[in-house]
């Protein structure tokens, strides 16, 4: 396949069409020393000369080359957030139909990574998966190889950690810096500048690149070594895709069930108590990993599962405090009445089932009377048991 590559130059741009959050950003621009890379950058100004008909535009200035690897349904929208913001972009894809949109805004294309990381001081990765993301890294005409002291590499694939500590020992063993940066949202948050970034590595690029995550972001957290921010991003994932799991039977036996008679909360109960049941495994398994489960809460609660439910018992969870709003043991009597009503329709629940059996454990540990939120004991023990073995 092809490869493109473009070098995107210095335009006007309004601010006036940007959001706010980017719009702050670029003006925190000029704060931001570029230390990392021997560069600085220039006090942005945003002038209008006035004329007859209309005001000019601002002109944003940053002497900045950002490099971007990968425009696919992440990649593309924030690259062009960048360049919509007048950063001097240059993009890298493997296909080069999906550089054309690109490229009729007056791009260049070369034709690899290690290209677009010898022309750049920093450059950006999003890539499908942890074999693209090492191809793209340290593959043949990889990014590696035109790294050099003072540029930097900051990988915003979602991969597991021990990939990323790979490509973070290939960037540094050529002088350079790394930071992973997984994000955590979709199409339309990256389309928006909405993303939630889950950073770790090198401090001082972190504090460099911090515009230009501001610019595609709500929101980043720095997270101390290499694969933690990747270990961040999957237990969100995971997460989520409970998340949606629980959602699904719910919404499907509440149809089944719901014509016109009959209790159609039962459909909803199975779904809460499940929920509570994957955060609680989120909770346990982060603080395993060596996380801070504070953190994933706020990230939780920025992204597009948050639910009050989280941020209002995560922090009493973590401290282990269940002062009860609704007993442990009604709950659990709940999702058995509810397993029933499913049976008396011929329709599986294997999540609430699952639940279920959690909850059971709790309240034989004796929780039954403290808050349903007390669930996550059932998830300790067992982590307590398997280490005692």
């Amino acid at each position: 396949m092809r490869s493109c590559f473009f070098s995107l130059k210095l335009q006007h741009s309004s601010l006036s069409l940007l959001p706010t959050h980017m719009s702050s950003s670029l003006s925190m621009l000029s704060l931001y020393p570029f230390s990392s890379f021997n560069h600085r950058f220039i006090s942005n100004s945003f002038s209008s000369s006035s004329s007859s008909s209309s005001p000019q535009p601002p002109v944003i200035q940053t002497p900045s080359r950002v490099g971007f690897l990968g425009l696919g349904i992440m990649g593309s929208p924030m690259a062009l957030n960048l360049i919509h913001s007048g950063i001097d972009v240059t993009v890298w894809n493997r296909t080069k139909t999906k550089c054309e949109p690109l490229i009729n805004l007056g791009a260049k294309y070369k034709s690899s990574p290690e290209e677009v990381a010898a022309s750049c001081d920093v450059t950006f990765a999003m890539l499908a998966d942890p074999q693209s993301a090492l191809d793209v890294a340290v593959g043949k005409h990889g990014a590696v190889n035109g790294m050099a002291p003072g540029k930097g590499y900051v990988d915003v694939s979602t991969v597991d950690g021990e990939t990323s500590k790979l490509i973070s020992r290939n960037i540094k063993s050529a002088g350079a810096l790394f930071l992973e940066a997984p994000v955590s949202g979709s199409k339309k948050p990256a389309e928006d500048g909405q993303l939630i970034f889950l950073t770790a590595g090198d401090r001082d690029l972190y504090e460099s690149v911090s515009p230009f995550l501001d610019i595609m972001g709500k929101s980043k957290f720095y997270l101390g070594d290499v694969g933690n921010g990747a270990a961040m991003k999957l237990i969100v994932n995971m997460i989520m895709g409970r998340f949606f799991h629980n959602l699904s039977p719910a919404i499907y036996f509440h149809f089944s069930w719901a014509n016109g008679s009959g209790d159609t909360n039962f459909s909803i109960f199975p779904m809460v108590h499940s929920m509570m049941a994957s955060f609680s495994e989120g909770l346990v398994l982060s603080e395993k990993v060596g996380l801070d489960p504070n953190v994933l809460v706020q990230v939780v609660s920025q992204g597009a599962i948050n639910a009050p439910m989280y941020s209002m018992k995560g922090s009493s969870m973590i401290q282990s405090l269940y002062p009860t709003a609704f007993p442990l043991k009604h709950q659990q009597k709940d999702l058995r009445l509810a397993l029933g009503l499913a049976e008396s329709v011929s329709q599986a629940t294997p999540i609430a089932a699952a639940a279920n059996e959690l909850y059971k454990v709790a309240k034989a540990h004796g929780l039954g009377d403290q808050d349903f939120s007390a669930v996550i004991e059932s998830l300790k023990s067992r982590f307590q048991h398997s280490d005692e073995h």
